[in-house]
């Protein structure tokens, strides 16, 4: 039989969550064998949060698939709940300020026996459940890395007083204290110095050593973890953006010119004599093809319209009105 404490393998393929503005993240696809130490690393605001719930039951996806130790996902939010535990996530298990460390873990041995233990277990005798109690804190603080004792004034320091190293032990151990196969952190390193940040890794390793698959969310994974990356295609590498072209300028409204004729190249030709009116009509001559002679002043076309003649010569072309 498998132990309660035993690393669930984490399987997703396309896996996507749409929420209202939009994806939170989308086509997300790894292997995590149980025991697993899996950082979800990305810049902030790709949806590293929202992943980190998806896997454990706390958020519904849209697309692909995943499986939490054989626990389909979305079908089996439920049953994938009841195997994993949250540490520091903000806004959804963030420590009270004003309790102390104590108080803390006495409310989750409370929380831990009134919803997840056994019918057995609860009809144990006082004494019995306050021995079964301590020696789960101790446990917990033990694979935490937690020693009350060590703190400014013990198991009574509050948690407004805690560095954040030590707040985050205190999250570690009472998520632990519920003895899940999958245990979730959110912003693993932030805020730690880099000898902060080096411990909290080794802290992360241990647990995940000793049989917890582990999801943790990072800025910079270490390099021994199974990295996920949210981050999406076009922000790892975004192409060099190309220079649009410029409009083309309108062209400027200028009135039209008066178009002039242009003189032809070639000599002018010299005015023929005037020749005596003739005292018949003559038949007018017909003009060849061509030639583009202008009719006489104060004659027109029998159809009444102005025709307007083209001089051509070997060189140039001129225009005038008929």
């Amino acid at each position: 039989m498998v132990e309660a404490n035993h690393g669930a393998a984490v399987v997703a393929d396309g896996f996507g969550l749409k929420g209202p503005r939009g994806w939170a993240f989308q086509g997300i696809g790894f292997e995590a064998a149980p025991g697993s130490l899996v950082a979800i690393e990305g810049p902030s605001g790709s949806g590293r949060t929202c992943l980190l719930l998806a896997l454990t039951g706390r958020m519904k996806a849209q697309e692909g698939h995943a499986e939490v130790a054989g626990l389909p996902l979305p079908r089996k939010m439920a049953a994938v709940r009841r195997i994993s535990a949250l540490g520091p996530v903000p806004g959804v298990s963030d420590l009270d300020p004003a309790l102390t460390v104590a108080e803390h873990l006495r409310e989750r041995v409370m929380l831990q026996r009134r919803f997840d233990g056994s019918l057995k277990a609860l009809l144990r005798p006082p004494a019995e459940r306050r021995t079964a109690a301590r020696a789960r804190i101790d446990e917990a603080l033990a694979a935490a890395g937690l020693d009350p004792a060590t703190l400014p004034k013990g198991d009574r320091t509050s948690v407004r007083d805690l560095e954040r190293l030590e707040a985050l032990r205190l999250s570690l151990a009472l998520a632990l204290i519920g003895k899940p196969r999958l245990l979730a952190i959110d912003d693993a390193d932030l805020k730690l110095s880099d000898a902060d940040r080096a411990e909290a890794w080794d802290l992360l390793r241990s647990i995940a050593a000793a049989g917890t698959t582990v999801l943790a969310v990072c800025s910079e994974a270490p390099e021994d973890a199974l990295t996920v990356s949210t981050a999406p295609a076009a922000k790892q590498a975004k192409p060099a953006k190309q220079a649009k072209p410029a409009k083309a300028a309108a062209p400027a409204r200028h009135a039209k010119p008066t178009e002039k004729a242009e003189p032809s190249e070639a000599a002018p030709a010299e005015a023929e004599p005037t020749k005596p009116a003739p005292t018949k009509a003559e038949p007018a001559k017909a003009e060849p093809a061509g030639t583009g002679t202008a009719t006489e002043a104060g004659t027109a076309p029998e159809d009444g319209t102005v025709t307007a003649s083209i001089t051509k010569s070997g060189k140039g072309e001129s225009g005038a009105l008929a």
